[in-house]
C-alpha cells in the first residue's frame, strides 16, 4: 500500500472510533483526577486505547473479521454477529450518535425542536457517504479526519498555552489508585467491541487498495492500529488536560460534555460554540457512517443481502429510533452490550493464541459461554440489579469483579487448559511418528 493510502486508512480507523463519547469522557476523567492526571490516563489509554489496538491487529492476523467466529457453531456464530451490530448499530450505537450531534451541535444555537429534521439531515448525508464504500478512506480518511483533527489541535493548543486553570487535589477515587481507576474507566469505554464491528470496514478498505494477501493484510492492519493508537492516544490526553485545567469554570459540571462546552465558551467565546459544534458533528458523522459500513457488509458477505438494501434499512431504523425510542431501546440494549463485550474480547483472544483454527472449536465455546456468564454477572454489578448479600460475597470470592472484569481470569484458564493440552497433543503426536 503506498505510504498516502496507509496514512489514510490510519486517518480513517482514528475518525470511525472518535465518537462524541470518545471526546466529553476523558474531560469528566480529567477533571476528578486532577493532580492525578497523568496516572489515570496511563491506566485509561491501557484499556481505552490498548483493547481496541489489539483486536484490529488479531483481525487483521486473521485476515477477516468473520474469521473470528469461525471455529464456533454456524447458529452461534450468526447470532453473536446479528446481535452485535444490532447494538452497535440502529439499536443504540447509530441512535446515541445522532441525537449527541444534535443535543451539543444544533441545541444550543436554536430555541425549538428540531431533532427530527436534523435527523432526516444528518441520516440522509450518513447514507450518501455509505452507499460508496470504496471512496470510504477518502471521504473520512483524506477530508473529513484532517479537518476534525486541525479543529481538536486549536483546542489542545488553547489548553495547553492558555489554560484556564490549573489541576487540583483530585478527588476520593483518584487520590491513592488513579491508575486503576483509569483503567476500569478505559475498559468501560467498551471501544474493544467497536473495534470489533469496524474491522469489517478497516479490513475491506485495506483490501480496496489492492492488498489482498494475507501477510500483508496483517502487515498493514498493524501499521494502520499503531496510527489508530498514536492519535487517539493525543486526542484523549488532550480532552483530559482540558478537563484538568477547567476546574474555574466547571467545578459543579454534571459530565464531560457540560465541561468541554463550558471550556470552549471560556477560551472562545461565541466561536468556540461554533468549533465545538463542528467537532461533534463531524465526529458523529464519521461513526455513523463506518458503522453503516460495518453493518451492510455483515449482512451482504454472510447473506447475500444488497449493501444499499441494508444500509438504508440501518439508516431509517436509526432516525425513527432516535427520534421516538431511544430511551426504551437504552435499557434494553445497554445490558447486552455489557455482556457481548467481554464475549467479543473472548473471541479476540482465543483468536490471537489459536488463530481461528476450526478444529478447536470446543475452546472456542467455553470461551464465549464462560464469558458470557461471567459477563452476565458484570452486568448485573454495573446495572446495580445484583444483591447486596450476593454482591459482598462476590467481592471477596470472584477476582476483578470490582473492576467490572470477573470474565477475564476465568477466560485466561480457559485458554491456558487448552492451550496445554494443545500442546500435549502436538507432544504425543511428534512420539507416535
Amino acid at each position: 500500500m503506498k505510504k498516502q493510502d496507509l496514512f489514510a486508512t490510519g486517518l480513517m480507523t482514528f475518525a470511525l472510533f472518535l465518537g462524541a463519547g470518545n471526546l466529553i469522557f476523558p474531560p469528566s476523567l480529567g477533571l476528578e483526577a486532577g493532580t492525578n492526571l497523568f496516572p489515570a490516563m496511563a491506566g485509561f489509554l491501557i484499556t481505552a486505547v490498548g483493547l481496541p489496538t489489539f483486536t484490529l491487529i488479531v483481525l487483521g492476523r486473521i485476515s477477516s473479521s468473520q474469521n473470528l467466529t469461525r471455529p464456533l457453531p454456524n447458529w452461534m456464530g450468526s447470532t453473536f454477529w446479528v446481535l452485535l451490530f444490532t447494538a452497535i448499530g440502529p439499536a443504540f450505537g447509530m441512535p446515541r450518535a445522532v441525537t449527541v450531534a444534535y443535543e451539543m451541535g444544533v441545541k444550543p444555537f436554536t430555541s425549538s425542536d428540531h431533532l427530527m429534521l436534523f435527523s432526516i439531515v444528518f441520516s440522509a448525508v450518513t447514507l450518501l457517504l455509505a452507499f460508496k464504500p470504496g471512496r470510504l478512506v477518502d471521504y473520512i480518511g483524506k477530508v473529513m479526519t484532517p479537518m476534525l483533527i486541525l479543529m481538536l489541535l486549536a483546542l489542545a493548543c488553547a489548553a495547553i498555552f492558555s489554560p484556564l486553570g490549573m489541576p487540583q487535589a483530585p478527588t476520593a477515587d483518584y487520590q491513592n489508585n488513579a491508575m486503576t481507576n483509569g483503567l476500569i474507566q478505559g475498559y468501560m469505554t467498551m471501544d474493544a467491541i467497536a473495534a470489533v464491528g469496524f474491522g469489517w470496514v478497516i479490513i475491506q478498505a485495506i483490501g480496496s487498495k489492492g492488498v489482498t494477501e494475507p501477510k500483508d493484510v496483517a502487515n498493514t492492519s498493524f501499521k494502520v492500529a499503531v496510527i489508530y493508537a498514536v492519535l487517539m492516544s493525543g486526542c484523549y490526553l488532550a480532552m483530559g488536560y482540558v478537563g484538568a485545567t477547567s476546574t474555574p469554570v466547571a467545578a459543579n459540571a454534571a459530565n464531560g460534555g457540560e465541561i468541554l462546552t463550558r471550556y470552549v465558551a471560556g477560551e472562545f467565546g461565541a466561536y468556540g460554540q461554533w468549533l465545538l459544534a463542528a467537532i461533534i458533528v463531524m465526529a458523529c458523522l464519521t461513526t455513523t457512517v463506518g458503522l453503516t459500513n460495518a453493518c451492510a457488509e455483515y449482512y451482504k458477505q454472510s447473506f447475500s443481502a444488497p449493501f444499499s438494501m441494508t444500509a438504508t434499512i440501518v439508516v431509517v431504523l436509526t432516525g425513527v429510533i432516535a427520534n421516538f425510542g431511544l430511551e426504551q431501546i437504552l435499557k434494553v440494549s445497554l445490558p447486552a452490550i455489557l455482556v457481548l463485550c467481554p464475549v467479543a474480547i473472548a473471541l479476540v483472544l482465543a483468536a490471537f493464541v489459536f488463530p481461528a483454527k476450526r478444529s478447536l472449536s470446543f475452546t472456542f465455546v467455553a470461551m464465549v459461554v464462560t464469558a458470557f456468564v461471567f459477563g452476565g454477572i458484570d452486568a448485573l454489578s454495573i446495572l446495580g440489579q445484583m444483591p447486596e448479600s450476593m454482591s459482598a460475597t462476590l467481592e471477596q470470592s470472584l477476582p476483578l469483579y470490582n473492576a467490572h472484569a470477573s470474565w477475564f481470569l476465568p477466560c485466561v484458564i480457559v485458554l491456558a487448559l487448552s492451550r496445554l493440552q494443545s500442546v500435549k497433543s502436538a507432544l504425543q503426536a511428534k512420539m507416535a511418528n
